[in-house]
């Protein structure tokens, strides 16, 4: 494991002291994992950012590989006292190279889409024996790509969903094993566009109308009742819904082994919260241990369910850290008593901010580049929107036109929500191993953008 990993390991011992207190702040942080300051200068696992910006151009996304490695692990030693499975949430970052890497791990994959089938294909087709499928609008065609795939759950969201999985089996005779999501009314404290376990939302079924489902399904030649599955949103920090929702559902699986279901999986989702700024700190591993034993206690309640398999669908917790935007600043400008530091990076690239109202933490690359004056100030990209921000009343110190900045905790739905607005190719990545960074998307060009498109009039 990489030292840059060592939580103790702040990147301070080789550097000299400073008397700027934004820099002392900045070397004494040990977060996110991956990213070290050593002698000022901002380093992702043993390479130089800048380093990096200088070859790959910004804006920029900048993996460690040692960080999603640890945390995936992490996560499969909470876990270790019970038969179950990681399908990692493909949505929150779908490079290729990453789903191969916790593919070779072990782990499995959540999909909710027949292109996410097919990156699941492309990065390491033998993991497709442990592929679950969410999502409530799952067309005929990707119904039957997964059936053809031997996909190990479909996770049903409704009743028309059902009959169209029976029917596409039964045109291909081939057998689906299904679990129904059921929505449990368990209100999770996280932000209202990703909650998703109230009655409200578009997600599941009602988990009063559970059984009826099941009972239906039963009555399907080619489909075969395995699970029940669940998730109640995400950005979730606090453990008590996990075991609200696991505890609903778990009463669920033990009626449905009464009346004669072979239950074999409880899915539990996803949605484990990270911490987006530098305090409070938090210990993953402490954090990941406190929801697991939110999830494990119902389950070992149960009587009927003994030989129950678990599923489980982080994204966010096991490659948000893991990640950073790394963008260049092209002007500082001030309108009356409001401060605007302008960046190559924008809403295109990183549209969390806009949308989810979400606060990232930024800091220089260099620190050596900046002065001890801190400044407040909103960090903006060139987009033609008032929207168009990467962080909003930011602290600062003074850094000229040219400098590095590195937004943390991007690795999840960053690039994954990136578009082309404003005609804007998007960002390259690169994953560090150590001392090795390796391109694993090439930066788009504007005639990349023009190449689908036909001018016909």
């Amino acid at each position: 494991m990489s030292g840059a990993l060592c939580q103790t390991d702040a990147g301070f011992t080789d550097s000299h002291v400073s008397t700027n207190p934004f820099v002392t702040i900045a070397l004494m942080s040990s977060r996110p994992p991956g990213f070290i300051y050593r002698s000022n200068a901002l380093n992702c696992e043993d390479v130089p950012v800048s380093a990096l910006a200088k070859k790959y151009g910004t804006p920029l996304y900048v993996y460690s590989a040692a960080a999603i490695q640890q945390r995936y692990h992490v996560m499969h030693a909470a876990f270790r006292g019970m038969p179950h499975t990681i399908c990692y949430s493909v949505k929150a970052n779908s490079n290729l190279s990453i789903l191969r890497m916790l593919g070779k791990m072990g782990a499995g994959f959540d999909i909710v889409s027949g292109g996410e089938l097919e990156r699941v294909k492309a990065a390491r087709r033998n993991s497709l024996k442990k592929v679950v499928f969410s999502g409530v609008g799952k067309t005929q065609e990707e119904l039957e790509a997964a059936l053809r795939s031997h996909i190990l759950l479909f996770n049903v969201e409704s009743e028309g969903e059902l009959d169209a999985l029976a029917a596409s089996a039964a045109r291909l005779r081939k057998c689906a094993e299904i679990a129904v999501r059921v929505n449990p009314d368990v209100l999770a404290e996280t932000h209202p566009y990703i909650s998703t376990g109230l009655h409200e939302h578009k997600f599941g079924v009602p988990i009063t109308a559970a059984r009826a489902l099941y009972q239906q399904a039963a009555r399907c030649k080619y489909l075969r009742v395995t699970g029940v599955s669940l998730h109640i949103g995400s950005q979730i920090r606090d453990m008590a819904p996990f075991c609200m929702a696991v505890e609903r559902a778990v009463g669920l699986a033990e009626q449905l082994t009464a009346e004669g279901h072979d239950i074999q999986f409880l899915d539990a989702g996803g949605g484990l919260g990270i911490s987006y700024q530098s305090e409070p700190p938090m210990d993953f591993q402490e954090q990941t241990r406190k929801y697991a034993d939110a999830i494990l206690s119902p389950i070992t309640k149960a009587k009927r369910l003994s030989r129950l398999h678990l599923l489980l669908e982080p994204g966010r917790s096991i490659v948000a850290p893991a990640g950073a935007l790394v963008t260049r600043i092209l002007y500082q400008k001030q309108n009356a008593v409001k401060r605007f530091t302008i960046v190559d990076a924008a809403m295109n690239d990183l549209i969390r901010p806009s949308l989810y109202q979400a606060r990232h933490e930024i800091v220089p690359v260099d620190l050596d580049s900046s002065t001890g004056t801190s400044n407040t100030t909103d960090v903006c990209g060139p987009i033609c929107e008032s929207g168009d921000f990467l962080a909003r009343d930011a602290s600062l110190p003074e850094l000229s036109p040219g400098s590095l900045l590195c937004v943390y905790d991007a690795g999840a739905y960053g690039m994954s929500l990136a578009s082309n607005y404003n005609t804007r190719p998007r960002a390259a990545e690169v994953l560090v191993e150590g001392s090795r960074a390796r391109l694993i998307r090439r930066r788009e060009t504007v005639k990349d953008l023009l190449a689908s498109e036909v001018a016909c009039l």
